[in-house]
């Protein structure tokens, strides 16, 4: 017969979570009533060792499992604390690890449920050379403990080995100038962080390359006086009438990987110390130096060595200062010439990206009426709210990455859906501890290669209009 359960309501409750009937309980406490019942880890070790318990312990599967619920079920009763114990333990070891507490025992590149490198990051892909990499390194703490040039011992040396191994099996693919391929999930993860304080990446159109060199088609547009998207005619024509032939002008956009390096120095301690430093160093300083130096190309550089600006871009239309303008201002007459500027398809994405010195000039433009006039920014609560960053219903984006106030382009209305970004894809780290060796210190290199440039050669002639449109709007030097 079977004999009676005596739980607290606690453990009923728990049981029942776990799908254990209770009547399943009483048969497997009657049955363990003749096997050995330690009362404690003294007994258990004492019952485990014994040959004649421990041959009736496992005489099956049933019985073995039987012993272990029912030792574990007496040690419930006999200690209702134990789980509130656990309970405890739980709730404050994961509060830590929100904190960031225990920011050495947590992998914070795989806090995402589903575990899919994919779902972290939309930069991640699982075709890239470095994704074969993932399962190797979870975060920055092994891969920089096993790429650091002073890391020692086997394990050290048979990560580097995986990684070269790698590495060279896509030769054709990875530049071949010395360093460690970054995984993957890490690589994604510098991307990911910067793009959350990336003027342009976050913005652009974003091209994967798969090898060096990378031609991108474009419609070759530059007049819609008479035909659209470079060459396409539209006529009317009576039934039965000729047709007349018309077909776009292609062009190709070529995207070249130039290579960006990161370099910095760091003091051996933190190799060798204080690794969580050095990996809060890794999330944090470097994707910040990232998106700087991209924005700082992909804004104003030349395109020689270096992505092409959109500030340099060909078919950017430049806004003449208003007659009798005094230097170093911006009046509203300005950014409403220049609005009347931007390609009418890109109103819904284009954003004002202006530098910081511009925004008293901003703040404090007027639309003089007669002889009185008012305010055009500041909207309703005056100097106590913060300003509507927003002017002609787009966006406005304070950065330092474009001129001053007073010079060509302080103030600009781009829509970057036109600029494209390419992607190698692959990053490389390397460290030498012999080029700052007097110093004590390890030199640290990262290499992104990656390319940008405008998606349109020229500015664009309307249907009926005097100026020339474009999605690169900027103001001329006053």
């Amino acid at each position: 017969m079977t004999r009676p359960t005596t739980l607290t309501p606690g453990q009923r409750h728990r049981l029942a979570s776990l799908g254990i009937p209770l009547h399943r309980v009483g048969k497997v406490m009657n049955r363990a009533g003749a096997l050995p019942r330690p009362k404690n880890a003294d007994e258990l070790e004492e019952a485990l060792g014994d040959t004649a318990s421990l041959k009736q312990i496992a005489a099956s599967r049933d019985s073995l499992k039987d012993f272990v619920l029912a030792y574990a079920q007496d040690q419930a009763r006999s200690d209702e604390s134990i789980e509130q114990q656990i309970t405890e333990q739980v709730q404050r070891a994961f509060g830590g690890a929100l904190r960031g507490d225990q920011i050495n025992n947590i992998n914070r590149l795989n806090l995402d449920p589903t575990g899919r490198p994919a779902a972290r990051s939309k930069h991640y892909n699982p075709k890239a050379p470095g994704a074969k990499l993932d399962a190797e390194f979870a975060d920055w703490g092994g891969y920089l403990s096993a790429t650091w040039d002073g890391a020692k011992g086997a394990a050290a040396m048979e990560a580097q080995d995986k990684i070269q191994r790698i590495q060279n099996a896509f030769g054709s693919s990875v530049p071949s100038d010395g360093g460690f391929l970054i995984p993957e999930t890490l690589r994604a993860e510098l991307l990911r962080v910067a793009l959350e304080m990336a003027v342009v990446r976050s913005r652009a159109r974003v091209v994967p390359m798969e090898s060096l060199t990378v031609p991108y088609p474009m419609i070759d547009s530059t007049s819609n006086a008479s035909s659209v998207y470079g060459g396409v005619l539209g006529y009317w024509t009576e039934e039965g009438g000729a047709l007349t032939d018309s077909s776009p002008s292609f062009g190709r956009v070529e995207l070249l990987a130039k290579k960006l390096t990161l370099y910095s120095e760091v003091p051996n301690e933190l190799f060798q110390d204080s690794l969580i430093t050095l990996i809060q160093f890794m999330n944090e300083s470097y994707p910040e130096a990232l998106a700087w130096f991209e924005d700082v190309a992909f804004t104003s550089g030349n395109g020689v060595g270096q992505p092409l600006g959109y500030l340099n871009a060909p078919a950017a239309v430049s806004v003449a200062k208003e007659a009798g303008q005094a230097a170093d201002t911006i009046v509203w007459e300005n950014l409403v010439k220049m609005y009347a500027r931007m390609l009418p398809s890109s109103m819904s994405r284009a954003v004002w990206v202006a530098n910081l010195d511009t925004f008293p000039e901003l703040a404090t433009m007027a639309l003089s009426v007669g002889t009185g006039g008012s305010a055009v920014w500041i909207g309703d609560g005056g100097g106590e709210a913060a300003p509507p960053m927003r002017i002609l219903g787009r966006p406005v984006i304070f950065t330092e990455k474009v001129s001053t106030v007073g010079d060509a382009g302080d103030i600009n209305l781009v829509d970057f859906g036109y600029y494209l970004i390419g992607d190698r894809q692959t990053m490389q780290s390397e460290t030498s501890a012999h080029f700052k060796f007097g110093n004590d210190k390890t030199a640290l290199r990262v290499i992104e290669r990656v390319d940008g440039t405008p998606w349109i050669k020229s500015a664009v002639t309307p249907k009926t209009g005097s100026n020339t449109l474009s999605p690169f709007v900027k103001i001329a030097a006053r």
